[in-house]
């Protein structure tokens, strides 16, 4: 099966928040902590995705999906920093793969393409959270991820229970010696 992964500009993010919505609430009841709770129902989530389209259209966040031939299937983002001092750096948000196309390598094309997008874009750091002990944790570690700490207790799951997160972070070019 193909899947292709595009960038999303604010139009396309609007004409595709009913299928991104089905990807948050498939990922988010798989388990997956982002920020989301068991309970988030389908128009809730399209809500969601449609409130980031101004964002988008600013040049603030950049978004990318990858489609199959049954339709969405993952989502990654880059949030650029908006204050002047930290322009260099930027944030990975929301990497989620629909549990149909798990174990593909999609997790790492679409952090591939973040990183590639966000240095193309002028950033030389990147930095994102994800739940300790989480499948997402290997992903990040195996991509050369640096791990930055941990934080105890930081966000529940889904279902409400309490777990730790683990701060990375990943030059996007070279430090000169």
């Amino acid at each position: 099966m193909t899947t292709r992964v595009k960038r999303l500009t604010a139009a396309r993010l609007l004409n595709s928040a009913d299928a991104l919505g089905d990807l948050l609430v498939d990922t988010v009841r798989g388990g997956s902590s982002l920020g989301f709770m068991e309970s988030l129902d389908r128009a809730t989530a399209a809500d969601w995705w449609r409130g980031l389209s101004t964002a988008v259209e600013s040049g603030r966040l950049a978004l990318w999906a990858a489609r199959d031939a049954q339709g969405i299937v993952g989502t990654v983002g880059v949030q650029f920093a908006d204050k002047p001092n930290g322009r260099h750096r930027a944030e990975i948000i929301k990497l989620m793969v629909h549990r149909r196309a798990r174990g593909q390598g999609l997790g790492r094309t679409l952090l591939t393409t973040a990183e590639h997008g966000a240095a193309d874009a002028g950033v030389t750091l990147l930095h994102l959270d994800t739940e300790t002990d989480s499948p997402a944790e290997g992903l990040y570690r195996s991509a050369g991820w640096e791990w930055a700490g941990t934080i105890p207790d930081y966000a529940t799951d889904p279902y409400g229970i309490p777990h730790a997160t683990t701060l990375f972070y990943k030059r996007t070019v070279p430090i000169a010696a």
